[in-house]
């Protein structure tokens, strides 16, 4: 049981004392993405229970502070100071002796990268100036033909990109008008929760935190700062890559705040299957036809390559369906190695022969030997 007028973690989050991290993580992430503040426009109550979300996870997220939450739920009074602004007391947002405090939500148990990967925001620090923080990463998955795979290639992909507005510069606020100050917040772009001897900081959810919401939002963006754009990038794709291949490509991703470097964009590439070729690491495979006659009696065919070229290959006589040819150096190249290229053979038996050529097969098969 928690302690009187102290505010229940579990329940607030609607797990159990003995929960594990990865539930306690799990539990915060759906309820955080139902009541964001994003997600719940003009709703206060959601914004509430959004707040509450966030100060749970805050101390159940990390186990020093889970188990100094766990010992003062059991015993209320076990010294520790409540946080203040009067004498004797520590800074806002900090306890006294025997206290602790939760320091800015980019360091509690990995909060700020859920908050990231879920509404993928950016964090502005004290008295609403932005902080000159780095753009988020951009992951986009790409599918490739086979070939551009294995020989690489030039492609133009367009990937969708969460930008600044350019109309309000991020500001949000519509041109030619002036934004006040968060009556949230009181522009510190931040707000403090406390219980007890807990205090959290985070973001403000009313500003986002930057301090100052517009009096007239941009007509853009809708006062959010934010738009989705299409961006067009010319991608090099490296000779040998795979389905799961990854590639970076450096500053492509979400633009940095206050002149900070962009994020990076990460291309997870997917292979579409060839209609003749296929791979097993850096070989690669392939099957072509051959009539009975040039099972029986041996040919040479022209085999098509993964470079477009067409090499010799000799089948001599009596070669079985199924039979596989190596082609040194012919396979996919990567990191300054070269598979090779192996060719199956399919032995396609005519369905309908008329009656001289039976007889004469049959003649066939009885000098060879072949029940029928």
């Amino acid at each position: 049981m928690a302690a009187a007028g102290a505010k229940d973690y579990y329940h607030t989050l609607g797990v159990s004392e003995s929960a594990a991290a990865d539930e306690i993580k799990k539990a915060y992430r759906r309820l955080a993405k139902q009541y964001h503040p994003d997600a719940n426009p003009n709703n206060k109550e959601a914004a509430e229970r959004f707040k509450e979300i966030g100060e749970a996870y805050s101390v159940l997220s990390d186990a020093e502070k889970r188990k100094q939450y766990d010992a003062v739920r059991k015993n209320p009074f076990a010294g520790f100071a409540r946080t203040g602004t009067g004498a004797g007391a520590g800074a806002p947002g900090t306890t006294s002796a025997g206290g602790f405090s939760f320091e800015d939500i980019g360091d509690l148990g990995g909060l700020s990268d859920i908050f990231e990967s879920i509404f993928a925001r950016g964090r502005k620090r004290g008295g609403g100036a932005q902080a000159k923080s780095r753009g988020n990463d951009v992951e986009y998955l790409v599918e490739i033909p086979f070939k551009t795979a294995a020989r690489g290639g030039k492609i133009t992909i367009t990937v969708p990109i969460t930008d600044e507005c350019a109309t309000c510069n991020g500001s949000g606020s519509a041109p030619g008008t002036k934004a006040q100050v968060c009556p949230e917040c009181k522009g510190a772009g931040m707000i403090s929760f406390g219980q007890g001897g807990f205090a959290v900081q985070r973001p403000c959810p009313n500003c986002l935190g930057r301090g100052s919401v517009p009096t007239v939002p941009c007509q853009v963006c809708g006062g959010s700062g934010q738009v989705r754009e299409q961006r067009q990038i010319m991608l090099a794709v490296p000779p040998g890559v795979d389905t799961g291949s990854k590639l970076r490509v450096a500053g492509q991703g979400e633009k940095g705040h206050a002149g900070a470097p962009a994020g990076d964009l990460i291309v997870n590439f997917k292979v579409t299957p060839d209609h003749f070729f296929r791979r097993d690491g850096l070989d690669v495979i392939c099957t072509i036809p051959i009539n009975i006659a040039q099972s029986v009696l041996g040919s040479k065919v022209r085999v098509r390559t993964i470079d477009d070229k067409k090499v010799a290959l000799r089948i001599p006589p009596g070669t079985q369906s199924g039979t596989r040819f190596r082609i040194p150096g012919q396979g996919i190249e990567k990191n300054g190695h070269r598979g090779d290229q192996y060719v199956q053979v399919k032995v396609d038996v005519p369905e309908v022969v008329d009656a001289e050529a039976a007889e004469l097969f049959r003649q066939f098969a009885e000098k060879a030997g072949l029940k029928h």
